[in-house]
């Protein structure tokens, strides 16, 4: 376990030691997904966040999407409490690239807006993961424009077990939660094989989340949910160089309620700010997914052609069910269910006085979609017009890319990249809503070429400076084409089989300094949105939009972060970031341009920790507040949200926290934490749900 926790910025810093090396190790992890090679930390060209799972378990982190709570440039948004997405640099969902082990996790089936699918990630199946902000499109392709999300699993680490020796080892975890109705979770873990040729690691999670409560609302009933997961993986050695590796993973979580639209939300007043109730009388999500991958990787000696390359063959399938009960006479269901095939390989070469990393990925996606409606009287009856999606379709999606990391000298280096990409969607059955009857065999296909080009200059072993210019492209999906979904606050969003590709351009400018006992990140950023698909009402003040190429603007921000030991057993850290952003946007099909604030944006939001450690590193205990500003920049999208967003903006909240934990032995740990000590009344902006009241967490770890 890394002994001491900070921020983000450094994932984790350890007290002195008397050996430097493990320490610099800590505070320079090595980070993969900026450059699709091991770099240090402080030697990438991009503002880059890793975190580990002692993180996530020290700071009782419920869900991925919690766990980047503390990260600045990053807005956790609830719709609710089983749907998180986070908004990074002011974009979210299929803005945002989120992979598990390089393997694309985006499908053709994200919406735009908010998605649940960060949510289905289990974190006790999570090693580590790694965010890069504002990547591009160069080395994943389609969608990172925010951020790109690398989460790396769980494995048995069997070339580091000593070779040829049989070993085991495992762990239990049982957590409970005291707000609202109480939660319980358990997660179950053991690894064995044998050093040097194979490992096994199989990992069990079962969840059960209890409805939560606030000082205003109450008991928000309904919020609770079940999960269950499960996470294997198999990792053999073909030979010293070469590992094959064997990946399945599986969530289901049942009856999520979209508790914001329905009865059992009564509203919500704050200082003036007012939220309007539900009004239908449920509203149920079930999510399944799973993913399986087999991959080969191999690592060759400096002086052959290709140092590293590897291969991987992906299989994933996700289904969202929705139930509808908006009133007593008008009941609807809704099935998505969606198989990804994927291929991706790349390539590692020295070449010259730089490295060049070059590869092919490719992703094929075909999908059923069913909708029901029982009007005022059963049975439920196919209606093609609640069917969400387009059945009995597919898109394509290839990408062939090669970077370049120049290092002419050695305190510069250039690293710059191209990518071409090609969409194809061919559309089977979906509703016109505009013509009120079904479409068939719409095909589109785009294609593009972006580039990237960044650079870094180390002053000396403490500060550098880093920078550049990345491009980012985003084909319209299924969604775009076909979506026939409810969003918001109950308006009917609609796709169209017109839209056009998304294109970005982000410029950032960053500083960095490290030292044993101090570490500091300053970056700034400007993203320019050309095209981007949004929703447009059909008609002034009408419910129904659709989908066009209806938004070009701009989002800008500053983060900072940093850390202080400043005595062996104490540190201070914190973060600070804000956003700022304008759209122009079409008030309604054929309307006026509106200039508005961007959707969404992230308040001024600040964390300051305090920690202390024993010599022993036994005991440990972190104080934590959290604070953001009001938000009353509000796009016209934002206002008409009213059962999530207040009339006059989210009110700010300062919120205070304790964690503690006690390693009683090599087999036995402990860790505890009260969260929002103050029962502070408070909701993330853009969120559907409060966040929970006061709230006791204990939890316990065996390992063996």
């Amino acid at each position: 376990m890394r002994k001491l926790l900070l921020l983000p910025l450094l994932a984790s810093v350890p007290p002195v030691l008397a050996d430097p090396a493990p320490e610099a190790d800590a505070l320079n992890p090595m980070i993969v997904t900026a450059s699709r090679t091991e770099d240090e930390k402080k030697d990438v060209p991009y503002t880059v966040t890793e975190i580990d799972a002692d993180y996530i378990q020290e700071n009782t982190r419920r869900t991925l999407p919690d766990a980047l709570q503390f990260t600045p440039g990053v807005l956790v948004q609830k719709t609710t409490v089983g749907h998180g997405s986070p908004y990074i640099r002011g974009f979210t969902g299929r803005q945002n690239l989120l992979m598990i082990d390089g393997v694309r996790v985006n499908n053709s089936a994200w919406r735009s807006g908010p998605v649940q699918y960060w949510n289905t990630i289990d974190p006790y199946s999570i090693d580590h993961f790694e965010l890069v902000r504002s990547q591009g499109s160069v080395l994943y392709g389609s969608d990172a424009i925010g951020g790109t999300m690398n989460v790396f699993t769980k494995s048995s680490d069997f070339r580091d077990q000593p070779d040829g020796a049989f070993f085991t080892h495992g762990q239990a975890y049982y957590e409970y939660r005291s707000n609202g109705e109480d939660s319980n979770i358990g997660h179950i873990e053991s690894s064995f094989g044998v050093g040097g040729l194979y490992g096994v690691h199989l990992g069990l999670s079962a969840k059960d989340y209890g409805d939560i409560r606030d000082s205003a609302v109450g008991l928000m009933k309904n919020t609770g949910y079940p999960e269950q997961d499960l996470d294997f993986r198999l990792d053999y050695a073909l030979n010293p160089q070469t590992t094959l590796t064997l990946v399945h993973q599986q969530v289901n979580q049942d009856a999520i309620s979209r508790w914001h639209s329905t009865l059992f939300n009564p509203g919500w007043q704050h200082s003036g700010h007012i939220v309007q109730p539900g009004t239908w009388l449920a509203r149920t999500y079930d999510q399944e997914r799973s993913l399986t991958y087999a991959r080969i990787e191999q690592n060759n000696d400096d002086n052959a052609f290709i140092q590293h390359w590897n291969a991987t063959v992906s299989y994933q399938t996700t289904r969202d069910s929705e139930e509808q009960y908006r009133t007593k006479t008008d009941r609807r269901y809704q099935i998505a269910e969606l198989n990804t095939v994927g291929f991706d390989t790349s390539f590692e070469s020295n070449m010259g006085p730089g490295k060049l990393v070059y590869g092919v990925d490719y992703y094929h996606d075909s999908t059923e979609s069913e909708g029901y409606r029982r009007r005022a009287a059963p049975p439920l009856k196919y209606d093609p017009a609640t069917r969400p999606l387009a059945d009995d379709s597919n898109y394509e999606l290839f990408g062939a890319f090669v970077q370049y990391q120049y290092q002419p000298v050695d305190p510069f280096e250039l690293t710059g990249g191209l990518r071409y990409t090609y969409a194809q969607a061919e559309l089977g059955r979906f509703w016109d809503a505009a013509a009120a009857q079904d479409q068939y065999g719409v095909d589109r296909d785009w294609d593009d070429v972006v580039g990237s080009l960044r650079a870094i200059y180390h002053f000396n072993d403490c500060w550098s400076v880093y920078g550049g210019a990345s491009q980012a492209f985003r084909a319209p999906n299924l969604d775009d084409l076909s979506g026939n979904l409810t969003a918001r606050s109950g308006l009917n969003s609609t796709g169209s089989a017109d839209v056009d590709p998304e294109k970005y351009i982000t410029y950032e400018i960053g500083t960095r300094h490290l030292t044993e006992c101090t570490s500091v990140n300053l970056s700034a950023f400007y993203t320019d949105i050309d095209d981007l698909i949004v929703g447009v009402p059909v008609a002034p003040a009408s419910a129904t939009t659709v989908a066009t190429n209806g938004r070009d603007g701009y989002v800008y921000g500053v983060e900072l972060e940093g850390a202080w030991r400043f005595h062996p057993q104490w540190t201070v850290s914190g973060f600070a970031a804000w956003q700022d952003g304008r759209t122009e946007t079409a008030a309604y099909l054929g309307g006026p341009i509106v200039d508005e604030p961007g959707s969404r944006l992230l308040p001024l939001t600040g964390s300051v920790a305090l920690r202390w450690t024993s010599l022993d590193e036994v005991l440990w205990v972190e104080g934590r507040v959290l604070a953001a500003g009001e938000e009353d920049r509000l796009s016209a999208s934002d206002r008409a949200d009213n059962q999530r967003i207040p009339s006059l903006g989210t009110p700010g909240y300062v919120v205070c926290m304790v964690h503690a934990g006690w390693r009683v032995n090599e087999h036995l740990e402990l860790t505890g934490g009260v969260e929002n000590i103050t029962n502070e009344d408070y909701r993330n902006h853009g969120s559907g749900t409060n966040e929970p009241g006061t709230n006791f967490i204990v939890g316990a770890k065996v390992l063996w």
